[in-house]
């Protein structure tokens, strides 16, 4: 399976912010929409995704005051992004090994979407259900 097939699945729709953006707001984001991440995006350019965890560690580190910071000054920069044409295995595999749970989607050089750990895992198990829903139409001559 394709990531294409799980972006037709789930939309396009990226939350993003501006690398201006206050820690603070970023928050609010995060809250609204019940996500894990949001990508830092300029004039529709990726760059940069920031997500709980790095707001978690620079609180931890830099106490409250990091709320008032910009969201630039705790993204990761150096993204690994997919492609809709990379497959659910490699992303999975990726993920995993980098670990991570939120990978931008980009075609031809702009931002396509956005995959969590979530949804690669429930593509996986849609898989895994059809592939056994065939083998038990098959045993049973269906």
């Amino acid at each position: 399976m394709l990531i294409a097939a799980i972006l037709r699945a789930k939309g396009p729709e990226v939350v993003s912010v501006a690398p201006e953006e206050t820690v603070a707001r970023l928050l609010t984001e995060l809250a609204r929409h019940n996500i894990g991440a949001v990508v830092v995006a300029e004039d529709d350019t990726l760059v940069g995704i920031v997500s709980e965890r790095d707001v978690v560690r620079h609180l931890e580190r830099r106490g409250p005051e990091v709320l008032s910071a910009p969201v630039s000054d705790i993204m990761t920069a150096d993204v690994v992004t997919c492609t809709p044409d990379d497959s659910v295995e490699e992303v999975s595999e990726r993920m995993t090994v980098r670990r991570f749970r939120h990978v931008p989607v980009t075609s031809e050089g702009r931002l396509a979407g956005i995959v969590s750990i979530g949804d690669l895992v429930k593509s996986r198990l849609r898989v895994l259900e059809n592939d056994r829903a065939q083998l038990e139409a098959y045993i049973h001559g269906r």
